[in-house]
C-alpha cells in the first residue's frame, strides 16, 4: 500500500502523533504511536520519532500496513435500537463509532456492539468481520444504519441500496450557505490522487456516479446554513465531498476542512443520517425510520425543521 503523505500546515509546533491524530481520525493514537515505534512515519524522509515535534512546511509519510483478517469479537456496547425483529435491526448510531472492524479499530465498533446484542446472529454473508452489514457511515457520521440478521434479509436488503429503491435523507450543516439553495449534485467519486484517506470529484469515465438532492433550510447569522440532503447512490463520503465540491465543508470536518477554521466549532462532524425508508425483506411493507436530531443540531433545527416530514 503507497504511503499516506502529508504536508504540515500547523501555525506552532505539535508532537508528531498529536498532528497525526487530527490529520488521520480514522487511525486511533495508540496505533499511529504504533506505527512511529515500527518505523512506518517517516518525517522528512527520515523515521520519525514518537515525541518529535513538526512544524510548518514539514513532510509526513505515513506507511499503514494491511490489517491482519481476524473474526470480531461479541462486546458488552450500549446501543440505541430504533427498531428490531427477527431479520432486521435498526440503529441510531453514535458518532465516533466505527461500523466494523478494520486497521486501527480492532474493537469497540458497532459489529462488535451487534454480535453481543443479537448474540452472534447476523447475516454471514455480510463478509469476514462484517456481518450482517448491508451499509455504512462514516465513523463521525451520527444516524439511521440497517443490519440483516440473515442471509435472506442481507441479500434483498442490498439490492436495495443497488437498485436504489430506499430512501436516504441526511442533515448537515454547512460553514457557508451555497450559492444555490436547492440543487442536484451529479458527479463521478474516486480516491483522491494523493491523499488515500479522501475521496474526490473526479473526471467522468473514472470513480462511480454520485448523485445527491440538496436544499437549504435555514441560514444562520454567523453564515453557516442548515441543508437536508437526500442520497440516490451512497459512495464514501459522498456527501461530504459533494458539498466541498458546491463551495462549503461541512462545520466539523476533520478530512475535507479545518475544523479550528470555521466560525463555529461545535466538537464533532455535523452530519446526521436523519431518515430511512426500506421495503422490509420478509413482509415487503414499506417502513421508515428516523433518528433523533441530536443535540448540537439543536440551535438550526429549531424551530425550523418538521421532524414529520
Amino acid at each position: 500500500m503507497p504511503p499516506v503523505k502529508i504536508e504540515v500546515d500547523c501555525i506552532e509546533p505539535q508532537r508528531i502523533d498529536q498532528f497525526l491524530v487530527s490529520r488521520l481520525p480514522e487511525l486511533s493514537r495508540s496505533r499511529i504511536q504504533a506505527l512511529l515505534k515500527s518505523g512506518d512515519i517517516l518525517l522528512n524522509d527520515t523515521q520519525a520519532k514518537a515525541k518529535q515535534n513538526v512544524s510548518s512546511g514539514d513532510l509526513i509519510a505515513v506507511v499503514i500496513p494491511e490489517p491482519e483478517t481476524a473474526e470480531a469479537q461479541p462486546e458488552d456496547i450500549p446501543l440505541d435500537v430504533l427498531y428490531e425483529d427477527d431479520d432486521i435491526i435498526v440503529l441510531n448510531k453514535a458518532p465516533g463509532m466505527v461500523v466494523h472492524p478494520a486497521a486501527g479499530n480492532l474493537s469497540g465498533t458497532l459489529v462488535n456492539a451487534l454480535l453481543h446484542h443479537c448474540k452472534g446472529q447476523l447475516a454471514p454473508s455480510g463478509g469476514a468481520g462484517r456481518p450482517g452489514i448491508v451499509h455504512r457511515l462514516d465513523k463521525d457520521t451520527s444516524g439511521c444504519i440497517i443490519v440483516a440478521k440473515n442471509d435472506l434479509a442481507h441479500q434483498l436488503l442490498v439490492k436495495q441500496f443497488h437498485d436504489r429503491t430506499n430512501e436516504k435523507r441526511y442533515l448537515a450543516v454547512l460553514q457557508s450557505t451555497p450559492a444555490k439553495k436547492q440543487d442536484t449534485v451529479f458527479t463521478h467519486i474516486g480516491r483522491h490522487p494523493v491523499n488515500r484517506l479522501k475521496m474526490a470529484v473526479v473526471n467522468p469515465g473514472s470513480g462511480k456516479t454520485a448523485i445527491t438532492d440538496y436544499q437549504v433550510l435555514l441560514e444562520a447569522a454567523d453564515g453557516t446554513c442548515l441543508v437536508r440532503c437526500d442520497l440516490h447512490t451512497g459512495r464514501t463520503h459522498q456527501i461530504r465531498v459533494h458539498m466541498l465540491h458546491i463551495g462549503s465543508a461541512i462545520l466539523g470536518d476533520p478530512i475535507y476542512s479545518k475544523p479550528a477554521r470555521q466560525p463555529v466549532q461545535p466538537g464533532r462532524l455535523m452530519l446526521h443520517a436523519w431518515q430511512l425508508v426500506i421495503d422490509h425483506p420478509r413482509s415487503g411493507r414499506r417502513m421508515a425510520f428516523e433518528a433523533p436530531i441530536p443535540e448540537p443540531f439543536q440551535a438550526w433545527t429549531n424551530p425550523c425543521l418538521d421532524q414529520s416530514s
